[in-house]
């Protein structure tokens, strides 16, 4: 290869490089033009780091996490995409865990240090975060649901959620196409708990046993005040309770006119709690706990 060509093969291979975090795969240098030869010189002398076999850091041998994530992918070929923990890790739903990546069916790479797991999947569940080939965010919550806790894993629809990645109610809507996936049962009952409506009658049967383990006398249901129609009211003890059926679902109008109920309610020298229906179906030690700062 003349002086010129080595050069630009050089630029090109670097260009890439630095848009998968110095990181290059074997195939892909091969693919520029570069010889065996030329690549195991860049080895020899210091140009090339090898991080997986075929795949190589650029210009040091150090790499930052985007960096692993990417050489784990590549070393595992074409089609592979990072997935499940790994996934979750990438769009910051869960903590630095050992490599993931699913590769396609016809494909059974075994890269030591990398989970490889062959699927088939779809290309609306495949996307790229900062370059990295991954699974979307649902699918990722769909893959990681059976190896964490529920806790865990409302930890990280929580977090989807907050970082804006994909809102419970969309997320519930994309396991329709999910539903023989084995994570997706588990998730679907976790978003149905969080999500839990109760009629004003069941709520109120749920939620009276609770006011007198706090001690609290029977409160009015459904009681005009400060020009809002209030769950529950004492007025003995200026406090209002109000509850949020759909915890998820309220857009941020929904939020706001919520806000403004409380703003009048402490404007008017009363003290507005607020509970969702879960926390009083499945959570009542904690609705208790609040309400008993108030038992006279």
């Amino acid at each position: 290869m003349d002086p010129q060509r080595t050069q630009d093969v050089a630029r090109t291979a670097w260009t890439l490089a630095r848009r998968q975090h110095f990181v290059v795969s074997r195939r892909q240098l091969l693919g520029l033009g570069l010889s065996p030869e030329a690549i195991k010189h860049r080895v020899a002398v210091g140009r090339l780091h090898q991080v997986h076999m075929g795949v190589y850091a650029v210009g040091r041998r150090d790499l930052a996490r985007t960096g692993e994530l990417m050489a784990a992918v590549l070393a595992c070929g074409a089609g592979a995409v990072l997935s499940h923990r790994s996934a979750a890790e990438l769009w910051g739903l869960g903590p630095r865990v050992a490599f993931e990546v699913i590769v396609p069916p016809v494909r059974t790479p075994k890269r030591p240090g990398i989970t490889v797991r062959r699927r088939e999947l779809a290309a609306d569940h495949a996307d790229r975060r900062s370059g990295i080939p991954v699974t979307t965010p649902p699918r990722t919550l769909v893959d990681i649901a059976p190896f964490v806790t529920r806790d865990d894993l409302e930890r990280a629809v929580n977090e989807a959620d907050r970082l804006e990645l994909i809102d419970p109610e969309r997320l519930r809507e994309s396991l329709e196409g999910l539903g023989g996936t084995r994570g997706a049962a588990k998730l679907r009952t976790l978003l149905d708990r969080r999500t839990f409506t109760l009629t004003d009658s069941a709520l109120e049967r749920r939620f009276r046993p609770i006011v007198r383990a706090a001690g609290l006398p029977e409160p009015l249901t459904q009681h005009w005040v400060n020009g809002y129609r209030v769950d529950f009211f004492w007025p003995a003890l200026r406090l209002v309770v109000e509850t949020d059926g759909l915890r998820y679902h309220r857009t941020a109008a929904q939020q706001a006119r919520a806000h403004v109920r409380d703003h009048a309610h402490l404007a008017a020298g009363l003290q507005p709690l607020r509970f969702t229906h879960a926390q009083v179906a499945y959570d009542s030690a904690h609705v208790e706990a609040m309400l008993r700062t108030f038992s006279p």
